[in-house]
């Protein structure tokens, strides 16, 4: 019997320990070469164990256990291949998605059976009826249901048995006639789960801004009818073209590497007695995931066009929803913007991503009156933040920013002007 040991890789420089969150795969299974077989989760990414060679597979550790950088964490006997699993015979035809045993018997029963079936009691387990088509199925699961001859509904039907509380969640909810409204069932439960080591990593983090950081935070406001209207005149062709949709952040991207230019304390760092000042704009966009709060890094963003810069986010947002970002692709950011009015925020101080100096914190866009030319309008409106270490950016510099960022946004084709506008450069000033 052939054995081959599938070990931890190391996630990258410094880190020693990664934690096993979850199988991804059922202990003692046969497994193909190259599948994902394990989440790993270290205090900076979330990454996957991968099946060296095919086979059948034995766990060596449970879930949740922290375990070294090299350790083995799964063995495969490499002499039981996928080809090998039995199967039905070639002439017995799998039963189809939602055509279980109990629906094929009701069906093949006469109609006085059914009806007295139905005039009966509730059978002990009642089948789930068809209705699965919506289901999402990773290409993984898909795989191991055709191995073993599984459907959807076979799946869904051995997770668990329902439970009164069930019942009566449904019932309350008023779903099926039950009491709605303000009333609702009463509940003590509670749950107690370890975090994962990411968030931990992630609560140190940011405790240690506050304690070692001299971080205070200046507001502006944007008017963003200019980028709104230029992305409704243009938004069609741009998608045409690109096959992207031109979004808000992108703007910001664009217009946070122009003011970082003129302004580069606000893109510098401290290392020790040293302050580094850097002459590109590696920016961090802040992402919420179910893991917690991930910051990939959009490289030379100055020298990205709009379109360059929407796919590079979509790339990175889509890797880190689902736990496929890399060490190097969140690490070595000058500069991070947050968007919490996505979540419907108005207003709030973001935190500094360390070793970083500063953050830009969006927030909603909402229609408030402002004052105009001597009138009072309705234009839609948008809080922003910067939050800065006072120890490296002075109060004008950290206000100059910000104002600076306002009005290239408030009069985006400055952009293509850096550090003057249209009119000066077209009258050469």
């Amino acid at each position: 019997m052939a054995q081959v040991e599938i070990r931890i890789p190391s996630p990258g420089e410094s880190i020693t320990h990664v934690e096993l969150t979850r199988w991804l795969v059922a202990d003692g299974s046969v497994i193909r070469k190259n599948s994902e077989i394990a989440e790993l989760e270290s205090e900076k990414a979330t990454l996957m164990l991968v099946a060296d060679e095919s086979g059948k597979i034995t766990f060596n550790v449970p879930e949740g256990e922290m375990l070294e950088v090299g350790a083995v964490a799964c063995v495969i006997d490499t002499s039981v291949q996928p080809e090998e699993i039995t199967k039905e015979p070639e002439h017995e035809l799998p039963a189809a998605a939602g055509d279980t045993p109990a629906e094929k018997a009701e069906e093949a029963a006469p109609e006085p059976a059914k009806a007295e079936k139905a005039a009966g009691e509730m059978p002990a387990v009642a089948s789930v009826g068809s209705g699965y088509d919506q289901v999402k199925v990773t290409p993984l699961a898909a795989r191991m249901m055709e191995e073993n001859g599984l459907s959807v509904e076979d799946v869904i039907q051995g997770l668990r048995r329902l439970r009164g509380e069930d019942v009566e969640a449904v019932r309350a909810s008023g779903a099926l006639g039950g009491p709605s409204g303000l009333r609702q069932p009463a509940s003590r439960e509670s749950r107690s789960e370890r975090m994962s080591s990411l968030r931990r990593k992630l609560s140190e983090r940011l405790v240690s801004v506050k304690n070692e950081t001299a971080m205070l935070t200046t507001f502006n406001e944007v008017d963003m009818k200019p980028i709104m209207d230029l992305r409704k005149r243009h938004q069609s062709a741009f998608v045409e073209k690109h096959g992207i949709k031109l979004g808000i952040m992108s703007f910001f991207m664009k217009a946070c590497s122009v003011a970082l230019k003129e302004f580069p304390n606000v893109n510098a760092m401290l290392d020790g007695e040293n302050l580094v000042t850097y002459d590109y704009a590696d920016i961090s966009v802040a992402v919420s995931t179910p893991k917690g709060l991930m910051v990939p890094v959009i490289r030379n963003v100055e020298s990205l066009t709009l379109a360059e810069i929407e796919k590079a986010i979509a790339d990175m947002a889509g890797k880190a929803r689902m736990g496929k970002l890399s060490i190097p692709e969140m690490t070595g950011g000058t500069f991070t913007i947050t968007n919490g009015g996505i979540f419907g925020s108005m207003m709030s101080t973001p935190l500094i991503n360390p070793p970083q100096s500063a953050i830009l914190g969006m927030h909603n866009i909402l229609d408030r009156p402002v004052a105009m030319d001597g009138q009072v309008v309705i234009r839609p409106m948008m809080y922003v933040a910067l939050s800065y270490d006072h120890r490296v950016i002075d109060g004008k510099d950290s206000v100059g920013f910000l104002v600076r960022v306002k009005r290239l946004l408030e009069s985006p084709l400055e952009m293509l002007f850096s550090g003057s506008s249209g009119e000066k450069a077209l009258l050469d000033l």
